[in-house]
């Protein structure tokens, strides 16, 4: 039996019972699947793929084919939780004309149900004109990895007044434009609790401490299997990289020993096929 798919009023129920809303990334199929058998409310289909996927530096060189490409393949093995498509940079920052349309084809081309993108008041009109278009949008504030190095790198934000003032202010800002969630990234503990309690619409944090409605990492960081850089907020629950090294490792032995394949891994053949086969091609 499949379990019930999670919607828009799930989400926002989720904040207003007090339940923590479970959100992680997957980038093809197998992962989405997982991701589906586990139980989490919420999917995203991140341009971090440009690193943990693509071998990328940053995210910046991911393109809207790159996100089609993969929302497909995530969507074909999620049914029940709410799946995000994240809008690749320059995808949204020419004219709301453009969002509108990029957004638009993340949905019908990839088959995701949401979008999200980067941007807090700034972007206010144009997270206001998708939603009026009709695509639900999640806003995602702090530190924006697709403008990074205006913010002087991958930096915690919103350390003084200025700043955490700034950050609630694209909250509340995201708020009024229509937002059904807000992802928080890399901001002080306190001040994940103030936006939360900023906002009625959900707060989820990556580095935004626990006081947030839910929490969010990036799938190939919990397990160990992007191994360039771990970040301080990400709790690794398994260590898959080497358990992968040694099988190929394994592997690679068997087959210079023969040990691979053996009888079981390989097909047989009726005897008098062999035999005829032998007749007519054997070397003399």
């Amino acid at each position: 039996m499949v379990a019930r798919k999670v919607t828009l009023p799930d989400i926002r129920t989720a904040k207003e019972t007090g339940r923590k809303l479970v959100m992680v990334t997957a980038y093809d199929y197998p992962f989405g699947r997982m991701a589906d058998e586990a139980g989490v409310d919420i999917v995203l289909v991140g341009d971090s793929l440009g690193m943990v996927v693509m071998g990328l530096d940053g995210t910046v060189e991911v393109t809207m084919e790159h996100m089609i490409h993969h929302i497909r393949a995530v969507m074909r093995g999620c049914r029940r939780p709410l799946v995000v498509g994240d809008m690749p940079f320059m995808s949204y920052n020419t004219s709301i004309r453009d969002a509108i349309v990029n957004a638009g084809r993340l949905v019908k081309e990839g088959g995701c149900e949401v979008v999200k993108l980067e941007g807090g008041t700034d972007f206010a009109p144009t997270v206001a004109a998708i939603v009026k278009a009709g695509i639900p949008v999640q806003g995602h504030i702090g530190l924006t990895p697709q403008t990074a190095s205006a913010l002087g790198g991958f930096k915690l934000q919103g350390k003084d007044v200025a700043a955490a003032q700034k950050v609630i202010g694209d909250a509340r800002a995201l708020e009024d434009a229509g937002v059904f969630s807000i992802i928080l990234e890399a901001v002080p503990a306190p001040l994940g609790k103030l936006v939360a309690q900023a906002v009625d619409v959900p707060v989820i944090g990556i580095g935004a401490g626990p006081d947030v409605d839910g929490q969010v990492l990036v799938t190939h960081d919990m397990i160990g299997l992007f191994d360039k850089f771990v970040p301080k907020f990400v709790k690794q629950y398994a260590n898959i990289r080497p358990v992968i090294l040694e099988a190929l490792g394994q592997y690679k032995s068997d087959v210079q020993s023969g040990a691979f394949p053996a009888s079981g891994h390989s097909f047989t053949m009726p005897d008098e096929t062999l035999s005829a086969l032998k007749v007519k091609f054997e070397k003399k």
